[in-house]
C-alpha cells in the first residue's frame, strides 16, 4: 500500500493566509499568551485575544461563568486592560511565542471602535488582522447589538478600518438576517464575516428564584449550539457572499471543524473546549489533519462548502 501524503491545510481569508484552518476563540484563550504553557501557540492558524475597548474595562458582577448541560452560559462583560496596555503588557509575549495575532475589539459606540482600531495601527506585523466584534450592545440604539443592524454593522467596520490591518466582522447568531448583515459588513470593507457569537440565554437559581448570573442574561456556547453554529455558517455561505466566513460554535473534535468547512467556512474558532482542556485547539487540530488524510485530501480547499454541492 502506497504511502497517503499529508493534506495541504493552508486557508485563506481574503488578504491573510494562514498554515491551518484552526484559531481559538475571542474571550476563551486570555488576553496573550496564557495557553503557551499547552502547547506551541505558532502551531495554530492564529491566537484570537480577548475583545478589547480602547481603555480599561471591569467587566460584570458576578458571578459570571455557569456551566450548561452539554457547553456553559457566561456574562464576563468583556473585562479587559484597554488596546494601550495590552500591546505594552501583552502582545510581546505572544510576539515571542510566534503566534499569529488577531486582535478583537469593540465598543458603545462607532466613536469607541475607532479610538480602539486607531491604537493597533502602529501595531507590529504579528498582529495579521482586527477582528469587530459587532456583537456586543450599542449604546446609540439601546434595544440592540450593533450585528443586529446591517447598517450599525457596516459604521462600526468602517470605523475600524482605521487599524490598517484586514477587518473581519463578528456576527450574532440572534438574528434571521445573518446574511444580510454579512453582505453589509463585506461592502464597508471587512475581509471576512466570523459566524457566529454566542446565543443569549439565562439560569435561574431556584433557591433564591433569581437570574443566576450576576448580570442575567449571558451567553451560551459549546457542543449544544454547534447545530445553530452550523446553520447560520451555511445560510451564509448559501446567500453566494464572495466573503470568507470563520466559523465557530461547538467544536470539540477534528471532525466539527470538516462539518464546519463543508457548511462553508474557510476556517474555525476554537472556544468553550479550551475550559474543559487548554490543549484542545491543538487535540482538534490532529485530529482534523488526520481526519483529511484518513480522507486521501490533498488540499483543505476541497471541504470548503461541499455540503451545497
Amino acid at each position: 500500500m502506497g504511502h497517503i501524503p499529508s493534506t495541504d491545510l493552508t486557508t485563506r481569508i481574503g488578504s491573510v493566509v494562514l498554515p491551518n484552518p484552526i484559531m481559538t476563540a475571542s474571550g476563551t484563550s486570555g488576553q496573550g499568551a496564557e495557553l503557551s504553557k499547552y502547547f506551541d501557540l505558532s502551531s495554530l492558524g492564529a491566537i484570537v485575544v480577548k475583545s478589547l475597548h480602547a481603555k480599561p474595562w471591569p467587566g460584570n458582577p458576578a458571578p459570571r461563568l455557569h456551566p450548561t448541560s452539554a457547553g456553559m452560559i457566561n456574562s464576563i462583560g468583556l473585562q479587559g486592560p484597554g488596546v494601550e496596555e495590552w500591546i505594552t503588557n501583552d502582545l510581546p509575549l505572544l510576539e515571542r511565542a510566534g503566534a499569529r495575532v488577531v486582535v478583537s475589539i469593540w465598543g458603545q459606540t462607532v466613536e469607541e471602535f475607532t479610538q480602539a482600531a486607531k491604537f493597533l495601527a502602529g501595531a507590529s506585523d504579528a498582529v495579521i488582522a482586527v477582528e469587530v466584534n459587532a456583537s456586543c450592545p450599542n449604546l446609540e440604539d439601546r434595544t440592540n447589538l450593533f450585528a443586529h443592524s446591517a447598517t450599525a454593522t457596516a459604521e462600526v467596520v468602517k470605523a475600524s478600518l482605521v487599524s490598517e490591518k484586514p477587518c473581519w466582522a463578528k456576527l450574532s447568531p440572534n438574528t434571521p438576517d445573518l446574511p444580510q448583515i454579512a453582505q453589509a459588513a463585506e461592502e464597508a470593507g471587512a475581509e471576512a464575516v466570523t459566524v457566529a457569537n454566542t446565543l443569549l440565554g439565562m439560569v435561574i437559581n431556584t433557591d433564591t428564584r433569581k437570574p443566576l448570573l450576576g448580570a442575567g442574561r449571558g451567553g451560551v456556547s459549546g457542543p449544544a449550539i454547534k447545530p445553530i453554529a452550523i446553520r447560520s455558517v451555511f445560510d451564509t455561505y448559501a446567500s453566494n457572499l464572495e466573503i470568507p466566513i470563520i466559523g465557530v460554535g461547538g467544536i470539540a473534535k477534528g471532525e466539527d471543524v470538516s462539518e464546519f468547512l463543508m457548511a462553508g467556512a474557510t476556517a474555525t474558532q476554537i472556544g468553550t473546549a479550551t475550559f474543559a482542556n487548554p490543549r484542545a485547539p491543538q487535540k482538534i487540530l490532529k485530529g482534523f489533519s488526520k481526519w483529511c488524510k484518513d480522507q486521501g485530501l490533498d488540499h483543505v480547499n476541497k471541504l470548503i462548502g461541499a455540503a451545497h454541492v
